[in-house]
Parts: structure tokens; C-alpha cells; sequence
């Protein structure tokens, strides 16, 4: 039963960083968007924390960069770890062509705050939590709007144009018929915590790899959220070894911190995070368009899933700030334009995600216990530690990325200015 309904020019389902990106600069160039999310606040654990270049380069261009760097955070300059036992630069970002030359750790419920403070300054903007998308109004073939599950009951948002940023498990692209391309992945994820000592730098432990087997640990300033490969589907077998059998694989590739996995009680400390890797044949149809991981599943090799989100909202508000302030329906050209600008940068990052996982985890197995030192250091590898000039080559990849985006959408005089209050 709907009980109540609302009307927008943009509705955007997900409140993730790319819903989010898109509704600040929608609202800044006057538009009137609702953003909806379905959670009650942004306090969810074991999310995408790395803050690349990119996207501190479009806050810089938003005049939100200062702001933004008051929020505590780590500072990565160089990406590397133990690899076999050795230690690896991999990339240095010290070189990027960027304001800011390095990734910024920050748990993500920080910076999405953070976009939700900033935007509600705008008067066209409104952010309705504990509002979940769960299907699609249609009007003869074209999408007019969304029907969303909230406490009060449901609600019908019609809008000219709905844009799907609900994450990897999209209701919205599920309700639109849109088709899915499964890349598949070999590997899944265990995210935990373990405890950080005083004097480790996040250089030194960021990542360790041994045996085909990898940890990252991600510095969130008294503690690690650390991710923990494991062969995809691998989860039961290792629950069946029990909590000991993982905490032992864990202190076999990660020796320094060997003293902290009995912090790992029991299986509830432990997240399972399914990798997958998939793209829309078609990010669009008459009145919709996806984005983010709605488009695109990324791997969390690299941290870029995050960041491509982002270049994805930066990308679709230049096509579609001046049509959604203007009047009128929106046609598919400029939907059509969003996929054009993104899915090269998509298929190439995915492409490189998909070799990469290939390579390296392909024969990831439970039943072999890592064992650092036993398998000479990759060629490629050798190069990066004999050549350090050559790690500014995967520092920008993973820094900047494939065709960066730049803002190009006006703060219309309607808005509110940043540092004011909107009017009453």
C-alpha cells in the first residue's frame, strides 16, 4: 500500500558515494534531486575506505578539499608491502599531477557525512534515509519514477529521471531489465579488524602476499581493517576448519601480526565480501540510467571501485545538470552519453582487475599453507624495485585512473553557496 508520494526532477537511489556525488552536484547547479537510502545512517563497516587523488582533485575543484582534509585520516604515498618475504614499492603517488599526491584512509560513513552535510546547504536537495528503493513506476515504457519501502509506509517518488546508484546488488538495475555481463572473479574477501600498534606505519603493513595468498591491512588509525583472500566459494570449507586454521593462515602471511589474530574470537568478528565483477551491456533505458557499482562490480583490487563511482557522478551531473534544470522529460541521448564517456575507463580497469585476479589467484587454495620466501619475486616486480621510476606508471592508474573527470557543472545563483544556509 503506498501511503504517501513525492515529486523531483532527479531521484537517485543509493545513498553510496556515487548517489551521493551525483545529488551534491545536481542540487549545487540548482536541480531538484532526492537522494534515497535505506539504511538509517552510513554506519556500516568494511566499505571501499581508500580515498584516491581522483576524487580529491574534484572536492580541490569544489572548493571542498580543505574542508574535507580537517576529517582525521591517513595518508598513503606509496603502495607496497611484503611480497615473498620481501619488501615492495609498488606504486609511489608522490609524483601524480594532482593537488593531493597520495590516497586518503578514511572510513567511508566519514565521507559520505560529509557529502550529506555539504549538500543539504542547497535548497533542491533532500536526502531521505530509511527509504529503500524496491521497485520502478512505468508509464508506458518509460520509467517515471520510484516506488520506495520506508517506516512510514511506502512511497512513490516520481521523477524525470531515476538514476541507479544502489550498489553491486541493485534492486533498480534487477527491477529495470537491464542485462548483466559477469566477468567472473576467483576470489572472495574476509574483512576484520585487528588492533594497530602506536609506531607502525601504514607503508610498512599496507599489504603482504605469499604463497598466491593476500592480506591488506588498512590503517584506520588505532586499528587495521585488514582483507584476507580466500578462493571463491571458500568460505564453508574454511568455517569448517575453524576460526584457529584462519587465524594460523593469517599469521603465516602476515608474520608481524602473528601476536594480534586472537583477537579474531569467533566467527562474528569475520565479514564475507563475495567479489564479483560485472558490467550492463546497457546502462540505460527511456527515464533511467545506472552508475557506480549499479553499472559496474568492481574487485577491490587496487581500491577503485570507490573512485570510479565517483568519476562515474561527476561524469553523468556534466551531461545532465543543464537538461534537469531546464524543463521538460529527459531523452535517452544524453543517458546514452553517460555510457559512451564511462565505459572505456570501466572496461579497462575491469580488464586489468580480471588479468590481475587471474594471475595472481587463480589457484588459490585453503588446503596450501602460505609459506613466504618459496616463489621468486614476479619479473614485473623485480622491475619496480630495480627501476623507481617505473612505480609512478601503476601510481597513476590506481591515482588517477582511466580518463579522469573534471567538473563542469556551474553553482547556479538558486543554491546556496558552500560555508552558507540555504534559505528558509
Amino acid at each position: 500500500m503506498t501511503n504517501g508520494a513525492t515529486t523531483a526532477r532527479c531521484c537517485v537511489a543509493g545513498g553510496g558515494p556515487a548517489g551521493m556525488v551525483l545529488g551534491y552536484l545536481l542540487a549545487r547547479s540548482g536541480v531538484d534531486v532526492v537522494v534515497l537510502e535505506k539504511h538509517a545512517d552510513f554506519l556500516r563497516d568494511f566499505r571501499g575506505d581508500t580515498v584516491h587523488p581522483s576524487t580529491l582533485e574534484v572536492f580541490a575543484e569544489l572548493g571542498l578539499l580543505d574542508d574535507f582534509l580537517t576529517i582525521p585520516h591517513q595518508e598513503l604515498r606509496e603502495i607496497g608491502g611484503s611480497i615473498e618475504g620481501t619488501p615492495v614499492t609498488i606504486a609511489d603517488l608522490r609524483h601524480l599531477p594532482t593537488r593531493c599526491k597520495f590516497v586518503a584512509l578514511m572510513p567511508q560513513w566519514d565521507l559520505l557525512d560529509f557529502l550529506a552535510e555539504r549538500a543539504r546547504r542547497y535548497p533542491t536537495f533532500r536526502l531521505l534515509m530509511r527509504a529503500e528503493a524496491i521497485d520502478l513506476l512505468d508509464e508506458g515504457g518509460r520509467v517515471a519514477g520510484v516506488r520506495a519501502k520506508t517506516p512510514e509506509g511506502e512511497l512513490e517518488i516520481r521523477a524525470n529521471l531515476v538514476v541507479g546508484a544502489d550498489g553491486r546488488h541493485s534492486t533498480v538495475r534487477a527491477r529495470a531489465g537491464l542485462e548483466v555481463r559477469d566477468f567472473g572473479a576467483p576470489i572472495d574477501v574476509l574483512w576484520m579488524r585487528l588492533s594497530k600498534q602506536r609506531d607502525e606505519r601504514t607503508q610498512e603493513t599496507f599489504g603482504y602476499f605469499a604463497g598466491g595468498r593476500l592480506l591488506v591491512a588498512i590503517d584506520r588509525g588505532d586499528y587495521f581493517q585488514c582483507g584476507f583472500i580466500i578462493p571463491k566459494g571458500g568460505y564453508d570449507a574454511l568455517q569448517q576448519r575453524g576460526i584457529d586454521a584462519l587465524r594460523a593462515d593469517i599469521a603465516a602471511v602476515a608474520p608481524t601480526l602473528r601476536g594480534r589474530v586472537d583477537e579474531l574470537r569467533d566467527w562474528d568478528d569475520v565479514s564475507l565480501l563475495t567479489v564479483t565483477i560485472d558490467r550492463l551491456t546497457r546502462w540505460h533505458r527511456p527515464g533511467l540510467v545506472c552508475i557506480g557499482d549499479a553499472a559496474h562490480a568492481m574487485s577491490p583490487m587496487g581500491g577503485v571501485g570507490i573512485n570510479l563511482a565517483i568519476q562515474d557522478a561527476v561524469a553523468a551531473a556534466n551531461i545532465l545538470s543543464a537538461t534537469l534544470a531546464a524543463s521538460g522529460p529527459v531523452g535517452e541521448a544524453p543517458l546514452a552519453a553517460i555510457q559512451r564517456r564511462r565505459e572505456f575507463p570501466t572496461k579497462v580497469t575491469q580488464t586489468l582487475q580480471v588479468v590481475m585476479q587471474d594471475r595472481i589467484f587463480r589457484n588459490v587454495s585453503m588446503d596450501v599453507k602460505p609459506s613466504p620466501g618459496t616463489t621468486r619475486l614476479p619479473f614485473a616486480l623485480q622491475l619496480l624495485r630495480a627501476f623507481p621510476i617505473l612505480r609512478r606508471i601503476p601510481a597513476r592508474v590506481v591515482g588517477i585512473g582511466i580518463r579522469p573527470e573534471h567538473v563542469r557543472t556551474p553553482e547556479r545563483p538558486a543554491a546556496a553557496g558552500p560555508g552558507r544556509a540555504p534559505a528558509a
